[in-house]
């Protein structure tokens, strides 16, 4: 049987909650430097989250 690989979700640090907490709704984005970055949400309290990713 073959299984299904499931995507990590992607963590950063909510400031709102204090904790570092996988994002939900994580979509890959391209900030006005040209750094990658994750953006997403909060599951607890749905605060904006974002990790920079690094020169790609």
């Amino acid at each position: 049987m073959k299984e299904a690989k499931k995507a990590m979700a992607e963590k950063g640090y909510c400031v709102k909650c204090k904790a570092s907490k996988e994002m939900k709704d994580e979509q890959k984005v391209t900030m006005k430097n040209g750094r990658s970055a994750m953006k997403g949400k909060c599951p607890s309290c749905g605060t904006g989250m974002y990790k920079i990713l690094g020169k790609k």
